[in-house]
This record gives structure tokens, sequence and C-alpha cells, in this order.
């Protein structure tokens, strides 16, 4: 049975006053989280924070991390982000200073021989395998709709004026429904990276497969991502968990 190794950053930035960015590891490397708050000054900060908090609680209740059936995990992720929508819905109605908070969510679960990755928002799930790096997430945005429908292409995406305008998010109404998912034989020597926009708002993929391919040890790696961007330019607060297959 393979094992895990991982390294873990989030630093606030350059051009933000707070980071409402979270992550959440599992303490048995089960599960890995990344989220992304918005909303300003605390209320995004919340947001991020009641989406690792919650999202784990329903993964630990619902799924048999020994041996489950693939249909039964995935319900049992949309369930647990899903739980997690709903009440950063609430907490938004009835706090007047957390109205317009929202969330990014991306995971990685482990189950058996498989990693389950979903998202909801912009967060992002990428593996490096054989030196072929892949985006294994779907952007909820205005912008990868756009792409998605030839109106522009990728170059005019990476500068786009709605590259940041979710239409999905934890919430919102469309927070609930649904995450997009993938399925991914766990394979000894890959190497994946879950992240915030704030990782690639700073660095192209081409830039991103470099910085991976030169670090060893995942801390590292994941401290030469988080560098690697702020120096690229990156204007939001910058999160990152890289995990090796061992």
């Amino acid at each position: 049975m393979p094992d895990l190794r991982f390294g873990q950053l989030s630093i606030t930035g350059n051009f933000r006053k707070n980071n409402e960015d979270n992550l959440h590891v599992d303490p048995e490397k089960r599960f890995f989280i990344v989220a992304d708050g918005m909303g300003g000054q605390s209320a995004g900060e919340k947001a991020s924070q009641l989406a690792v908090e919650l999202v784990p609680k329903k993964l630990n209740d619902l799924i048999d991390f020994i041996d489950d059936t693939d249909e039964r995990i995935h319900h049992a992720i949309d369930e647990a982000v899903g739980n997690a929508n709903a009440e950063i819905m609430a907490l938004g109605r009835i706090d007047p200073e957390l109205h317009n908070m929202g969330t990014t969510i991306v995971l990685l679960v482990w189950v058996a021989d498989t990693f389950y990755i979903g998202n909801v928002g912009d967060s992002r799930a990428y593996r490096l395998q054989g030196g072929k790096f892949e985006q294994l997430t779907k952007d909820h945005s205005l912008t990868q709709a756009l792409l998605e429908a030839g109106t522009i292409n990728a170059e005019e995406a990476r500068s786009h004026r709605y590259k940041n305008v979710l239409y999905r998010y934890l919430g919102s109404k469309e927070g609930g429904e649904g995450v997009t998912m993938a399925d991914v034989a766990v394979q000894t020597g890959d190497r994946f990276l879950l992240c915030t926009d704030g990782v690639t708002d700073g660095l192209s993929d081409e830039e991103l497969q470099k910085v991976l391919e030169e670090e060893g040890d995942p801390q590292k790696a994941a401290d030469a991502v988080i560098l690697a961007a702020q120096k690229g330019g990156s204007r939001d607060n910058i999160t990152c968990i890289v995990l090796d297959v061992v």
C-alpha cells in the first residue's frame, strides 16, 4: 500500500490585509482540503474556516475509509460540501457582517487505491505524473464558461476581467448543486497539488510544473510554489498543499 508525504503553506501575500484562505490536513492523511474565502473584512476568513471545519466532520461520519463504493463516496463528498454550503448561507443571513461571505473548496479524499478529487469554485487540483502536468478540476468561473463556449482563448483567459467572477461557490444557492468530481488511481511517484487561485494568479501552468519538478521534498516544493507565485505578482492570499505518493 502506498503512503503519502505532504507539504503545506498559506500566506497573506503582498496585497491583502488578512488571509482569507484556509487548509486542512487530516491527521491520518485520508483527506486534504484547501478553501479560499471571499466577502471582505473577516467574512471570507469565516467562510473558509467553516468549510475546513464542517466538511471533515461529515466525511468522517459518512465514509468508510477502508472500503467503500465509488457511488457512496461521491454522495458523501456532495453531502459534506452541501452541508457546509447550507451552514455558510445560514450564517450569512443572520449576521449582517457576514452577509456576502462565501468560499471555494477543493478536496482530495483517499479511499483504498483511489483519490476522489472535487471542487466548487476556482481552487484547483493538479497532478504531475511522469513529466505530464494536468489540471484535474474545473473552474466554476465566468472566464471558464467563456473559454468552453469558444468566446475567448486560453491566453485571453489568463488576464480576462471576469477571471475571478464565480458562478458557483459555497455560500451561494448554486454551491449546493454538487461537487465537480474526478476519480484518480493512486500511483507511486505521482505528485498532486491543491491550491487557491493565489497560486495560479502568479504562475502559469508551465511555471508551476517547473517549480514542482525542481524540488523533491514536498514541504520544500510547497514553499517554493508559494514564493514563486508571490514573486510572480499574485495579488491574492496564496495557499497550497503538495502531496507525494510514495
